[in-house]
């Protein structure tokens, strides 16, 4: 080799260093995004691009009324109120004000053929600017994108559907749960958490918990202890599973900080469990061999209200053609009815899916006992085939 020369890159490094020049320009794009929408960057390219609209289409009122009339001015109003931040919005109105102000002018020239500013095209346009600049205060406080918050909240509310699944059983064991939150929604103050736990993973774990208030009033509340929860499950003896959520819940200190939960234990070898409750309505277990339901009820408070509260749990076992129901006071409680009239309004349909099985009963309960009801329902069906 010459002296003085250098030696060729190795094959490949080439290739390397564009792969990291371009992952940095993805990551700055991404990030200059992200700070956009959060108020941190500049929106200078959506603002200049927003403003050489409006004179286009003032142009266009003037020259061709019939295709585009003074009212379309609004349009840029409304890309800058999902664009752009409250203080550029106030920039464009400006410009836009001046527009209507020279359309006004220009088409008042006995020449033009254009339709005249009339106050019903400025109103219009005034209320569009309002409506746009109380969307722009809103994205600015809430930090979501226009284009992604749909998506947000749609991806939300499928890890919330996906989290309250129930794990699989082994054969001869069926499961199924079903949410109705209230008025319609997608967001509920009842979730459900799950996990095969104990060795083996031959110990089923799930926890009903019912937070204070309903539907979207509850959902902040209840996404944040569905996910605490669900990280408890599993990491702590059972026993020490409620009073761990009632610290974290005391914690919170939240002005309707209680909630209700019961915590089934089920050991899927013997069909024997533990049914921990926390000021929930009780469980409920059909006895095969003699067709009658049973009320079980663990001893325990309402989660959040003091500290040291202790739990003690009922027993039992389930036996083949059993059934286990779980179950929130949306599905049986009424103002003006008695818990257990609810009750055995529940067990009366559940009566009639004894002869043909449990499959698929969960959501047919609901509909049948608490379809219109106001509030959100919550069940959870565990059988022994």
């Amino acid at each position: 080799m010459a002296r003085g020369s250098k030696s060729a890159p190795p094959p490949g490094a080439r290739r390397l260093r564009v792969h990291k020049a371009l992952h940095r320009a993805r990551t700055a794009a991404r990030r200059a995004a992200v700070d956009y929408f959060r108020g941190d960057a500049s929106d200078w390219l959506a603002f200049v691009s927003l403003l050489l609209t409006v004179p286009l289409l003032s142009g266009a009122t003037v020259a061709w009324s019939d295709w585009c009339p003074p009212e379309s001015l609004v349009l840029p109003l409304v890309a800058g109120g999902l664009l752009l931040r409250p203080a550029s919005l106030l920039g464009l109105y400006a410009v836009v004000a001046a527009a209507l102000m020279l359309q006004t002018v220009l088409i008042d020239d006995s020449r033009s053929r254009a339709d005249p500013v009339t106050p019903g095209s400025i109103l219009i346009v005034a209320c569009v600017a309002l409506i746009g600049l109380l969307i722009a205060q809103f994205r600015s406080r809430v930090g979501v994108p226009w284009r992604r918050g749909g998506t947000m909240l749609f991806d939300l509310r499928e890890r919330i559907r996906t989290q309250s699944a129930l794990p699989r059983l082994p054969a001869g064991w069926h499961r199924e749960v079903s949410l109705r939150p209230a008025g319609g929604q997608y967001f509920s103050g009842d979730f459900v958490v799950a996990a095969r736990t104990g060795r083996g993973q031959r110990t089923l774990e799930v926890v009903l918990t019912d937070v204070s208030g309903k539907g979207m009033d509850a959902a902040s509340r209840s996404l944040l202890l569905s996910g605490a929860f669900g990280g408890l499950l599993g990491s702590l003896p059972p026993h020490a599973f409620l009073p761990a959520a009632n610290g974290y819940l005391l914690r919170q200190d939240w002005e309707e900080g209680f909630a209700t939960s019961a915590h089934l234990v089920l050991d899927l070898d013997t069909g024997e469990y533990e049914l921990y409750s926390a000021g929930h309505p009780p469980g409920l277990q059909l006895n095969a061999g003699t067709g009658k339901w049973q009320e079980i009820a663990g001893e325990g408070p309402l989660l959040g209200v003091y500290d040291g509260a202790e739990f003690h749990p009922a027993t039992g076992r389930l036996r083949r053609g059993d059934v286990l129901m779980l179950f929130t006071d949306g599905l049986v409680e009424r103002a003006d009815r008695d818990l257990s009239e609810g009750i055995d309004r529940l067990t009366g349909e559940a009566d009639r899916y004894v002869t043909t099985g449990f499959r698929g009963a969960a959501w047919h309960l609901i509909e049948a006992v608490a379809r219109d009801v106001n509030d959100d329902r919550a069940l959870v069906l565990i059988s022994r085939e």
